[in-house]
């Protein structure tokens, strides 16, 4: 397996490799999503990542910057979307593509990473509600106990929520 980093040819592999891994209700807003993020231009840059075995690409993520607060000296992102085809999942793709970006992220002094998942799934890589309850998701989450954190770099903390708001392809709340 190799991961490199994704460019826009790589926009039908992505669409496809989202396609497979999720159900029917969620397949096309979140292929869309991935694709999406692939061409949007960000400050500072989205990373898109992508997994190759055997010359096919078999998984994707992506980190988008997030604005927190006003004014706030803090960079931060957001793990959204990842996906693994189901014919090569359990083999550790979906944790290196989040592995990888996570070392890439720290390496660029990023000071919280969130992700809106399975808790059982993303604490197995640090993510916590505690790192996350002390900053509101930009829109009402369908499912609460999924809003998570993982602090790459220390912070001082807020006594107050902070409000997080994404880059434009996040902006959608069906996505939440």
């Amino acid at each position: 397996m190799h991961i490199r980093t994704a460019t826009s040819l790589d926009r039908d592999d992505v669409r496809d490799v989202h396609l497979a891994a999720f159900d029917q209700g969620e397949r096309d807003i979140v292929s869309k999503l991935a694709t999406d993020l692939l061409s949007e231009e960000t400050t500072p840059q989205t990373i898109s990542l992508v997994a190759e075995s055997q010359g096919d690409v078999v998984g994707h993520v992506a980190f988008s910057p997030v604005t927190i607060g006003t004014g706030e000296n803090s960079q931060g992102y957001i793990l959204a979307p990842l996906a693994v085809k189901p014919d090569h999942q359990k083999r550790r793709i979906g944790s290196k593509l989040i592995e990888i970006g996570t070392q890439q992220l720290s390496e660029m002094g990023v000071h919280i990473l969130f992700v809106y998942g399975d808790p059982a799934y993303y604490s197995r890589f640090g993510f916590s509600a505690d790192a996350a309850a002390g900053y509101t998701p930009p829109y009402t989450l369908q499912y609460p106990f999924g809003w998570l954190g993982i602090a790459l770099k220390e912070r001082s903390t807020e006594t107050s929520p902070i409000k997080i708001t994404c880059v434009t392809s996040l902006c959608d709340p069906e996505l939440w």
